[in-house]
């Protein structure tokens, strides 16, 4: 992990205060691109040099290897990088007037020799608004990520800082953040809950690829084989897309299946027939604009024909038609998907329960999500269940989660593990789950079928103990009674006013000028 200063700032924390700093009047949508293909390129240099160096030792399976030839690196899933892009020699220039336009050179040297990266790696370093001595300064900040000497560890180090980074601009841009970036702890709570340990992950709306790094993460952190999962995405948004394949090539995770196109998932499916074991995603919430007119008789319309105003059931089916036999997805959702009583909405909502393949809905806290204040909530479904069959786990974690700044709150790790460990326990139908109210209830689905089909958590979950004494009759009393009192003084102040206007003298040649 990295280091504290004082036992404050995390090393990610004190350099974007550095990196900040060099931003001056550039906008953060902006800027963004220039600090991550910054950190991308110091990755593959840092990669290609110790693949180098080996090279050209040639020792053992290395002997009489060229250190220069283009085929070694390809053969190692490691860039090729030209000598005039290597961070060396980016370093050398860094005081250079000329570095924005050298910068911009080595990021088209590097796609020519990688045809993977084509499109991929950011230009325009030589605009006029980019300074090129915080250009410089920027070089030389990033020279010093791999501390320690710990050279083996700086691939690791520079993925933290990327995931980083993105977060933090994401926080900055605000809104239009959003739309490239999954908040962090609510990732980590859908692949908690997932558990994604062997198989095919898909993201059809993947943004900058948090699932996947995630989704690897877990794996790691479990002792699994990271080869034992295989990537699939797919993004509308080429500014987005060129993020997620920068920051999977950081962190070492082929991203050869995630594809771009400007129609996006529902009018161009870059991937028809995969059937995937897990499908986690962030849709986009409440779409009006995503062209169902077009789509009124697709074979992923199982459930029902989702209506042309909002996207939400059509991506809840987008996901089910992607899911092998016996696959489970994760996803966001608005929160209003859980009751809506729109007529196709209900029907799809109506026949997904009948058939049994809803698992467990989880009502989130506010403030979680940089783009939107609109409530969410996560789903998740299981195909052909063998345990919990007609049932659905409801937990309700509203009140959880803390505050990082007025409009940001996070869920903890300890949030994590309470809610995911929840689930586990009643999808294993572990003896130690039980019901607790106002918080978690496994309700049967002719508990739901009376409630007409609605999703919510609160309406099973019920009030937590401490609550359960509340009168609802009692406060609304309370309510009108302190409402009746604010009215009376109103116009006790009022008719005050008014009285003692009345007792105001006007001067005479004020009573003239009226006249």
């Amino acid at each position: 992990m990295a280091k504290k200063k004082n036992n404050t700032e995390s090393f990610e924390q004190q350099l974007w205060k550095a990196a900040d700093k060099l931003r001056k009047n550039i906008d953060a949508a902006e800027y963004k691109h220039i600090v991550l293909g910054l950190i991308f390129l110091r990755y593959i240099s840092d990669a290609f040099e110790d693949l180098y160096e080996k090279l050209k030792k040639g020792e053992g399976e290395y002997a009489g290897a060229d250190p220069e030839d283009v085929d070694e690196y390809r053969a190692e899933n490691v860039f090729f990088v030209p000598q005039k892009s290597r961070w060396e020699f980016l370093k050398s220039n860094a005081k250079n007037p000329e570095i924005g336009k050298i910068i911009d050179d080595a990021m088209e040297l590097i796609e020519r020799e990688n045809p993977s990266l084509k499109g991929v790696l950011p230009k325009g370093y030589a605009r006029a608004n980019i300074d090129p001595i915080n250009l410089g300064r920027l070089i030389d900040l990033f020279s010093n990520i791999a501390f320690d000497k710990a050279k083996e560890r700086s691939a690791d180090i520079l993925g933290h800082v990327f995931e980083y980074f993105l977060g933090q601009f994401a926080l900055a841009e605000g809104k239009k953040g959003g739309q490239f970036y999954t908040p962090r702890s609510v990732v980590e709570l859908l692949v908690e809950m997932l558990e994604p340990y062997k198989g095919r992950v898909f993201d059809p709306c993947c943004g900058s690829g948090g699932m996947f790094v995630q989704s690897e993460k877990f794996v790691k952190e479990h002792q699994g084989k990271i080869n034992d999962i295989s990537i699939y995405g797919q993004e509308s948004n080429y500014t987005t897309w060129r993020l997620c394949k920068m920051n999977l090539s950081i962190r070492g995770i082929d991203s050869s299946q995630v594809k771009w196109n400007s129609e996006g998932s529902f009018l161009n499916d870059a991937h028809k027939d995969l059937k995937a074991d897990f499908v986690i995603a962030n849709p986009p919430f409440n779409d009006s604009d995503w062209s169902g007119d077009l789509l009124r008789k697709d074979v992923r319309w199982k459930y029902g024909v989702p209506p042309v105003g909002n996207a939400n059931y059509a991506w809840i089916q987008h996901f089910v038609f992607h899911l092998a036999p016996h696959g489970k997805a994760g996803f966001v959702l608005a929160k209003g998907a859980l009751t809506t009583k729109q007529t196709a909405e209900y029907e799809i909502r109506k026949n997904m329960i009948e058939d049994d393949i809803i698992d467990c809905i989880v009502n989130l806290p506010p403030k979680l999500f940089l783009n939107t204040q609109i409530p969410a909530s996560l789903w998740f479904i299981r195909k052909n269940k063998t345990t919990r069959k007609g049932e659905i786990l409801f937990i309700d974690a509203r009140d959880m989660g803390k505050l990082i700044n007025r409009r940001t709150r996070v869920l903890t790790e300890k949030d994590i593990k309470k809610i995911a460990d929840t689930y586990h326990k009643w999808q294993k139908e572990d003896e130690t789950y039980e019901d607790i109210r106002g918080f978690c209830k496994s309700a049967k689905i002719e508990e739901v079928r009376d409630l007409d089909y609605v999703l919510t958590p609160g309406r099973y979950v019920g009030l937590p103990e401490e609550d359960d004494d509340f009168d609802f009759e009692e406060r609304l009393t309370k309510l009108k009674a302190e409402f009746m009192e604010q009215l009376k003084e109103e116009e006790r102040l009022n008719k005050l006013i008014l009285e003692n206007l009345e007792k105001i003298e006007i001067p005479q040649k004020e009573q003239d000028s009226e006249t």
